[in-house]
């Protein structure tokens, strides 16, 4: 094992020495930026790294570090390529004006997130995925709803949120009404989907043990059907923190009051400052990145005892 690592390091050296040449090479005739020649050494260097760090994957920290490496290597080659090509900032922000942005305006992310996130997305995601949730038992108990109410939210599913969300704004108004209603419906169908699949997923033997005790529907839906569904339900709660977020960000597209990351990215693209809009996706990917990761430790947390929680 340290042999195989030892080599693979070395073989890396030999591979960085190669491109670096190469990068040298190409700076001499004209091809690339003599300035790009340490930029291209540091991802090299930054790449070797990160792949000698991999070898010793079964230690936890190394398992984190090694993806902020990579994200950091990422933002370096950004700025610098940012820098030396004069890229302009209409076009594309380096991560420092972006970063810069953030800081300045602390106050107006926090009010467009709390308007996005808070009342739009999260208000619409408890409301769709419990909506789901029991529309997805009372199809389970009812064979008729089974048949009948799944072909049609298939179809609602179907439908582009591009054009139901003028629709809804227009019915619930401008304000986070309508970005909640926008969630439920992108929410709502997934989340049922997989209810519905879980509560389906027990085999027949267990089945019949439920009958042989002669088990009522509450003690069959208690005992068997919500334990065998958890890790589908929770399937369906993580597809949903994305789509809930999205959703919410898109309707205020199509009318919102003057808060929100929708209305924000609108407007600030139209004049043109582009570190502004850049800062409001890096407020939604952090969010959306947390909300996802708390329904992902809740199932661990949950669902501990399935095989997919194992190891």
């Amino acid at each position: 094992m340290n042999d195989w690592k030892f080599m693979n390091g070395y073989n890396l050296i030999y591979a960085i020495e190669a491109i670096v040449v190469l990068g040298i090479g190409l700076a001499t005739i004209g091809i690339l930026a003599p300035e790009a020649v340490p930029l291209l050494a540091f991802w090299l260097i930054m790449w070797a790294i990160n792949a000698y760090l991999s070898t010793w994957s079964q230690f936890r920290f190394v398992r984190l570090l090694v993806p902020i490496i990579f994200g950091f290597t990422l933002l370096m080659l950004w700025e610098g390529t940012v820098r030396i090509y004069e890229v302009k900032a209409v076009l594309l922000p380096p991560p420092s004006m972006i970063g810069a942005a953030f800081v300045n305006n602390i106050p107006t992310l926090w009010a467009d997130f709390v308007q996005t996130f808070i009342k739009g997305a999260l208000s619409g995601y408890i409301i769709g995925c419990g909506a789901a949730f029991l529309t997805a038992i009372a199809i389970d108990r009812s064979p008729f709803l089974q048949k009948g109410l799944l072909p049609v939210g298939n179809f609602v599913a179907a439908l582009p949120i591009i054009g139901m969300a003028p629709i809804l704004v227009m019915w619930f108004g401008f304000g986070w009404q309508s970005k909640a209603a926008v969630v439920v419906i992108m929410v709502f169908f997934p989340m049922l989907v997989n209810t519905v699949q879980g509560m389906q997923a027990q085999d027949s033997m267990q089945r019949d043990l439920m009958r042989t005790y002669a088990a009522s529907y509450p003690q069959k839906l208690l005992k068997l059907r919500l334990p065998a569904a958890a890790p589908f339900i929770f399937n369906g709660l993580k597809i949903s923190t994305t789509l809930a977020l999205i959703g919410a960000i898109v309707a205020e597209f199509f009318g919102s009051p003057t808060v929100g990351m929708g209305f924000r990215i609108s407007t600030e693209v139209g004049r043109l400052a582009l570190d502004m809009v850049w800062a409001e996706i890096v407020v939604a990917a952090i969010a959306g990145s947390a909300f996802y990761g708390v329904v992902a430790l809740l199932e661990k947390a949950t669902t501990f005892w399935h095989p997919s929680q194992r190891g």
